[in-house]
């Protein structure tokens, strides 16, 4: 089974061009269910082993979307394998996706938001400076944390204001960042340049050794923020990503910019914002209006 996980591995790392991130998360996904096959030949594995496989997943308590993730793994896994000789019929076809509830974004209102970015900043300390601007930069862009700590100094265009961003499927887009992104990241650049340790590093944020920001430091940043801003709920990285789009939108921004300012492939992700700025109109309309 092993071999098989090998090649799949290569074949969305070379030819579907997969995003670390996915590949690393289809590789968990494929050892969890060779754990649970307890190594079956895979010419054994028939729908009926799949099933048992699926309601396995859910009697431990996986939820629904945790369960859609590994199903589209799998699929994608089988038919590979036919697609390659190594099966001759894909165990997988007429599996069901469980039905997922719709799950809005959560996202924070621009004086939340404000609250966040508004951090007190020590102008003698690179690492201060470095948390502000990728704030700063993932509010200014919607960015996910992934594409952020991949961006290197040469990505960000400083007099046109834009940077040049590499999205899931390692597919490149342009995004306009905001001045006061821009000038967050400079005097972070400029305070970075003291430090003969990261001096002349390619990538725009860097850690305390001088190597590539994690996208787990980036999550640490952002809850140290939300701590000090006195914010509650489950704030992440990503809720920024769902704050900008929901405030572009607010502001009359159309969803088909919004759509690939994102870099969503399909125009129905993004859809989900407008239901939350559609649920709040609705709101201030049964509040403000009299025959409501």
């Amino acid at each position: 089974m092993q071999q098989y996980i090998d090649k799949f591995t290569r074949y969305l790392e070379i030819e579907k061009n997969s995003s670390t991130h996915t590949v690393t998360n289809y590789k968990v996904d494929l050892r969890g269910f060779m754990d649970f096959l307890g190594g079956d030949d895979i010419s054994n594995i028939d729908y009926l082993l799949l099933r048992r496989y699926l309601a396995h997943l859910k009697s431990v308590q996986y939820d629904k979307r945790s369960v859609a993730r590994k199903l589209a793994c799998l699929r994608s896994f089988f038919k590979f394998l036919c697609r390659d000789g190594y099966l001759k019929t894909n165990p997988a076809v007429g599996l069901s996706t469980p039905k997922l509830d719709k799950k809005l974004p959560f996202f924070l209102d621009v004086n939340q938001t404000s609250r966040v970015l508004d951090m007190p900043v020590d102008n003698s300390d690179a690492a201060s400076l470095r948390d502000k601007a990728v704030l700063e930069l993932l509010y200014s862009t919607g960015i996910r944390v992934g594409e952020l700590v991949g961006l290197s100094i040469n990505d960000v265009d400083f007099i046109g204001g834009v940077t040049k961003v590499k999205g899931k499927g390692k597919k490149e887009r342009m995004i306009p960042v905001g001045d006061t992104a821009l000038r967050a990241i400079k005097k972070y650049l400029d305070r970075r340049c003291s430090n003969e340790l990261m001096r002349n590093k390619p990538a725009l944020f860097l850690n305390k050794n001088g190597g590539r920001l994690s996208s787990g430091a980036v999550r640490q940043i952002v809850d140290k923020c939300i701590h000090t801003a006195s914010l509650r709920g489950r704030i992440s990285p990503h809720t920024l990503r769902h704050s900008f789009a929901t405030h572009l939108l607010d502001r009359g921004a159309d969803l088909r910019s919004v759509q690939e300012l994102l870099g969503h492939a399909n125009l129905s992700t993004t859809q989900i914002y407008t239901h939350i700025t559609t649920d709040r109109l609705k709101a201030v309309y049964d509040k403000a209006h009299p025959r409501a």
